[in-house]
């Protein structure tokens, strides 16, 4: 006999372990706004990232590199706004914890407390790991990010796949055992080999979500503005566009504008 699934009311990091566990795949999406951010919650995602991402999506800078302690804040009270049962994650972003785990503590403690968001994530492995235990001193969940690392990626010059020469690929299990060891509940690989992901997946207990890092690992991440195609110059391998909204929206604003100059908008019955 068949037995309903039971209904998660709220996700914490003690059901995304359960869900690794219990072998069910997480769905996390980025999102930087109360609009967007309500809808994806409405659908029911697992996790909502404000990435810094944000820098290239929301402010069309370059890199993720720009954007401040401040913005983020903003990003995630917003979003935080707009959720009633996923878990929230932000990310601490270039130069607020890099060097200094008492920056790190203050930076991750102005996170929680001035947006409500529930956790933070961190790029990096072993070379933080003082920062990281700070921060989970004070009691604040972490997640960990490995692979490509976009925070540095002046240090690597490209956007390319990582670890996929013997000694980096060493390197990235290490790290993984040790953001483990440090206490982080979950951890982010980025474009990395699928063979690679799967073997961190099956050597950590945490959970593994993996953006382009293949179907091996415990769920998925995507720029919601890469998934719905508003984006529409990123095209890796990784990537499906469910949507093409550029195109729709666009399509959209130009009828939208016909409209107005033919006086078309607003009809009789638009009108009071």
């Amino acid at each position: 006999m068949s037995t309903a699934k039971k209904e998660v009311k709220r996700i914490t990091t003690h059901t995304l372990q359960a869900m690794k566990e219990n072998g069910e795949k997480i769905s996390m999406l980025t999102a930087y706004d109360y609009s967007t951010a309500k809808i994806l919650d409405e659908a029911n995602i697992d996790v909502l990232l404000v990435g810094d991402s944000a820098s290239n999506v929301m402010a069309g800078h370059e890199t993720t590199l720009p954007i401040t302690l401040d913005q983020m804040i903003y990003h995630a009270s917003s979003v935080i706004r707009g959720i009633k049962r996923c878990l929230v994650v932000v990310d601490l972003p270039f130069g607020s914890y890099q060097g200094n785990s008492r920056k790190a503590l203050a930076s991750a403690i102005r996170i929680m407390k001035e947006s409500g968001a529930h956790t933070v994530k961190m790029e990096g492995g072993a070379e933080i790991s003082d920062s990281i235990s700070r921060i989970l001193s004070a009691g604040i969940p972490v997640m960990g990010h490995l692979g490509l690392t976009p925070q540095s990626i002046y240090k690597f010059g490209t956007y390319t796949v990582r670890a996929k020469e013997e000694a980096e690929a060493k390197k990235l299990i290490e790290d993984a055992l040790c953001l483990e060891k440090l206490g982080c509940y979950a951890i982010v690989l980025e474009k990395i080999p699928a063979k690679l992901a799967k073997k961190v997946a099956e050597t950590v207990k945490i959970p593994v979500i993996g953006i382009g890092a293949g179907q091996y690992v415990d769920g998925q991440v995507l720029v919601t503005h890469d998934l719905l195609g508003i984006t529409k110059d990123f095209n890796p391998r990784f990537l499906r566009r469910y949507l093409d909204l550029f195109s729709e929206i666009k399509g959209a604003v130009e009828q939208y504008i016909i409209d107005v100059k033919t006086s078309d908008f607003p009809s009789d019955k638009e009108q009071y």
